[in-house]
């Protein structure tokens, strides 16, 4: 018996986060020295505008990637044990945007009253192995990214409102960061999502890819 596909069987299509690995791959290698800033550019606009996985696949073929435990990433997160870090990031009507190289202490407490807050971990500095962030969104919300290769928890309650957490199914390699992390939101909401995120230009690139394909689609 044949195990070849059958020919007549449409392709998987691809989906949001297919094309979010993709362009992850993609700039591990152009940081690797694998594409040029120009190889890179026309092969992240093709992701955007991939169908289909199998077009993902060609996207990628010729490249080195990390193991699927270990997602490609250009994540800077490190550990430096000992004291130190933030244990506050408070914003009342107003907001706080937290990137880049900053230390975080071992239980960070954010705390959003009518504002909000942008955590992002990618280039953080970790004070212990095991970090614990709590935060509490009353009429306001806040965001958590959470780099890739870094094992996290998440628990969450929502009254009147509603948290999002977008994870995947990652399984982080032996001996990652753990992060901990507690969403409390009231009349308001919060997220968690992994990687980095998108500039003003790729967020405008992806809405306009994906209303030219809405509209192929609408042509057939």
């Amino acid at each position: 018996m044949s195990d070849a596909p059958d020919p007549q069987l449409p392709e998987l299509r691809a989906s949001d986060s297919d094309r979010e690995r993709t362009v992850e791959v993609l700039r591990h290698a152009a940081s690797d020295g694998q594409l040029t800033v120009d190889e890179l550019e026309d092969r992240v606009s093709a992701a955007y505008a991939a169908r289909t996985r199998r077009e993902l696949e060609r996207l990628t073929a010729d490249v080195s990637a990390e193991p699927a435990t270990a997602p490609a990433t250009d994540s800077n997160l490190t550990v430096k044990e000992g004291p130190g870090g933030d244990r506050w990031v408070i914003s009342i009507m107003g907001g706080h945007d937290k990137r880049g190289r900053w230390r975080v202490a071992p239980r960070c407490t954010v705390l959003n009253i009518m504002g909000g807050s942008d955590i992002d971990l990618n280039d953080a500095e970790l004070s212990q192995p095991v970090t614990e962030i709590n935060m509490y969104s009353i009429m306001g919300g806040g965001e958590i990214r959470v780099p890739h290769g870094t094992e996290v928890h998440v628990s969450n309650f929502a009254l009147m409102g509603g948290n999002d957490v977008t994870l995947g199914d990652e399984q982080a390699p032996p001996g990652a960061p753990v992060i901990r992390i507690r969403l409390i939101s009231i009349m308001g909401g919060s997220a968690v999502s992994r990687g980095r995120k998108l500039t003003k230009e790729e967020r405008k690139q992806q809405r306009e890819l994906r209303k030219a394909e809405r509209q192929r689609e609408l042509e057939r």
